[in-house]
């Protein structure tokens, strides 16, 4: 079959490789229907490896049909279509048996440290698995994997329906946080700062109060100004730019909360005292909850419109490296980029 192969920076090739194989007693084998690229498989090309390990099989976000099931597999049947979770957790340690499975201590990722889902077939365990909706189609199933980071990101801050929130950055992640932002902002506003116009009116698509170019301001001043001096409820950081964290903290009001979300490649400087004695709560997130986010994010897919304002283009498999690792990596990628793996 063909697939993505990473092999080190700049190097993922299209080859032909073996397929799967069986899927095991609980695991099952999709053919992939359709996949989509984020930024961390782009920085593994651009800069890798920093997660993915060599030889691997790219991709976590991706939809298929079930070809094959294992012996202890009940709840999937051949022919069903089915999104995979991105993480394979253990199950038995303590932060599963609390219901983190996100932070277990064995937590593997599908398309970086085991093969994943930009290829012609994918073996995934069947119980991260979730049967897609019939208004869900392929395009909107992909998206299921980014969009459950989103939501769970959401979780993690307790976003209220009457809360002032502010979103910094409007990319892959941050675009799906402003869309599940929206529909928590019953009484509420949504407020979407980056510095792309296009990201921006996709913001304001997606139902953001207000959409903001922060192109040359000063981003701590601009939140000030943005609440009247008072500061947000909420601010989301998911930017990942370097003077964004601290930011975002000046930007919250007196008992407000900051989620980070973006990553970044080296340690930030941010001011604790003004943190503490403004009593700012700091929250982080980190990947998704397989049994409770990945079908919040496909009730959301099949019940509106995020999936449509925020596709990019679809691309065969054999064009991913130049119409789809490199224009995300050099962040001129006109929304998710969706992978055809058959075309």
């Amino acid at each position: 079959m063909k697939a993505a192969v990473f092999h080190g920076p700049r190097d993922v090739r299209i080859e032909n490789v073996p397929d799967p194989g069986g899927p095991g007693a609980d695991g099952v084998v999709l053919e992939v229907m359709r996949a989509a690229i984020c930024g961390t498989d782009a920085s593994e090309w651009d800069h890798g490896p920093i997660l993915c390990r060599p030889g691997v099989v790219l991709g976590h976000e991706f939809v298929g049909r079930v070809v094959d099931v294992g012996s202890d597999v009940t709840d999937v049947r051949v022919g069903d279509r089915v999104v995979s979770g991105a993480g394979i957790s253990c199950g038995s340690c303590q932060w599963c048996l609390r219901g983190r499975t996100n932070l277990c201590a064995e937590y593997r990722t599908l398309g970086l440290q085991i093969d994943g889902g930009l290829a012609e077939y994918a073996a995934s365990p069947a119980a991260i698995c979730r049967h897609v909706p019939d208004a869900c189609d392929d395009d909107a199933a992909a998206m299921t994997q980014p969009l459950a980071v989103a939501l769970h990101a959401l979780s993690r801050v307790a976003q209220r329906s009457d809360e002032a929130v502010a979103v910094i950055g409007a990319g892959g992640i941050g675009s799906f946080i402003i869309a599940g932002a929206c529909r928590r902002a019953v009484e509420g506003r949504v407020v979407a700062i980056d510095i792309d116009t296009e990201r921006l009116a996709t913001a304001s698509a997606l139902g953001a109060s207000e959409t903001v170019d922060a192109t040359g301001l000063d981003l701590a001043e601009l939140l000030r100004e943005l609440s009247d001096g008072v500061g947000f409820d909420v601010v989301i950081e998911a930017s990942g730019a370097p003077h964004a964290p601290s930011a975002a903290i000046a930007g919250a009001r007196r008992g407000g909360r900051v989620l980070l979300v973006g990553l970044h490649r080296t340690p930030r400087e941010i001011d604790l005292t003004q943190t503490i004695v403004r009593e700012i709560d700091i929250v982080t997130t980190v990947a998704h909850v397989c049994d409770s986010d990945i079908p919040a994010a496909l009730e959301l897919l099949a019940v509106s419109d995020v999936a449509v304002l925020t596709a990019g283009p679809r691309i065969p498999l054999d064009a991913l490296v130049e119409d789809g690792l490199r224009p995300l990596a050099e962040r001129r990628a006109p929304g998710k980029i969706l992978v055809d793996p058959r075309a």
